[in-house]
């Protein structure tokens, strides 16, 4: 590795101002009724009947179980990746890629987050990163390889000073590589995976990350040369190949809506996948209040839609005000303005049907 230069439980939180209210955790203990519909006279439908409630009935509860779909889903398949973790505006943020290996941001160390051999910290909020001591840990305690940790340039003291305090105390040794990588930086993950920062724009210091996939193109210099030719040349030290970097995954963490309009963020705009905080949904809280605290609102992303290219994104971050319903509505109104795939990172959330 080298620096280049150019289950969770939920209830009990506490009421942390100026966190959002505490969030509301499913709970599914009875099966679903499956109502048959039977031919009626029209004499049938009137006022007190029971007829239209039963309508009612058979609707909230077909709501319901594409409500409790959502929430037994554990991870989103888009593009080749799957998405999975958590992300409640306030509470916690860990989104984790499988295939990457990575963990973006740690919120309080999910279970499967102990398996990614890299996190990337966007942020020094605790709901984003309050669980790395226990993710090192907890590596260690599985014998684990000492994972990497990659932090904002401003915070690495501050996390190794974290992490000598926990050493005293614990009296353990908690190995891992600690890389501050700036905006404009590129670390290599492997040979075919390099990460780059861009700005972001939350209340504290903060960056985004774009995980790119290296691929290597013939330079056109050798493109008329054959087979052995080239290989005659490789095999001299010859650099006969560039290095062509293919945006794959971007995430954002926390961040007001003005990297939509930053040249620097394009290649995170042009993800394959984008991950993106969405805090606020609706009218009840408006999009200065949003920006007030570093966050985006949904009807910013409409706004700045014709900046997305990516083929598929991830909304994130929801307050805990929102049930999973008004995040379908939410992710309907930006499907319509996007050719882009809209999902929604909804575990932890509650369906008003529950």
């Amino acid at each position: 590795m080298q620096l280049i230069s150019p289950q969770i439980t939920i209830s009990n939180l506490p009421n942390l101002s100026p966190f959002h209210l505490p969030i509301r955790r499913p709970h599914f203990s009875f099966p679903i009724p499956h109502n048959k519909c039977s031919p009626v006279t029209a004499s049938a439908v009137v006022k007190g009947s029971g007829f239209l409630s039963a309508i009612g009935r058979t609707m909230e509860e077909e709501e319901y179980r594409k409500a409790r779909a959502e929430v037994n889903r554990k991870g989103l398949g888009l593009e080749g990746y799957s998405i999975e973790g958590l992300s409640i505006g306030g509470h916690e943020t860990c989104v984790i890629v499988p295939e990457l290996k990575s963990a973006f941001d740690v919120g309080r160390c999910p279970s499967r987050a102990v398996q990614q051999n890299f996190v990337f910290i966007t942020h020094a909020h605790l709901d984003h990163i309050g669980g790395l001591p226990m993710y090192v840990a907890t590596r260690g305690l599985y014998s684990l390889r000492p994972p990497t940790v990659v932090v904002p340039p401003c915070i690495k003291e501050d996390v190794e000073r974290l992490f000598d305090i926990h050493r005293a105390m614990g009296q353990v040794e908690l190995n891992f590589d600690l890389i501050a990588l700036d905006v404009g930086e590129t670390y290599e993950m492997r040979n075919d995976l390099v990460v780059r920062p861009f700005k972001t724009h939350h209340v504290i210091p903060s960056q985004g990350y774009v995980i790119y996939s290296v691929r290597k193109k013939l330079k056109k210099q050798y493109m008329h040369l054959k087979g052995k030719q080239i290989e005659k040349l490789k095999k001299s030290g010859v650099e006969i190949t560039d290095a062509i970097l293919c945006p794959e995954v971007a995430f954002t963490g926390d961040t007001m809506s003005d990297f939509f309009l930053d040249p620097r963020s394009a290649d995170a705009l042009r993800a394959k996948v984008l991950i993106t905080e969405a805090t606020f949904l609706d009218e009840s809280v408006s999009v200065e209040h949003a920006r007030e605290h570093g966050h985006t609102h949904l009807f910013e992303i409409i706004e700045h839609a014709q900046w997305i290219r990516n083929k598929a994104i991830v909304l994130t971050h929801f307050s805990s005000r929102y049930d999973i319903e008004d995040i379908r509505q939410a992710q309907s109104k930006l499907q319509s303005k996007v050719s882009a795939k809209v999902v929604a990172l909804t575990e932890g959330f509650k369906s008003k049907y529950s």
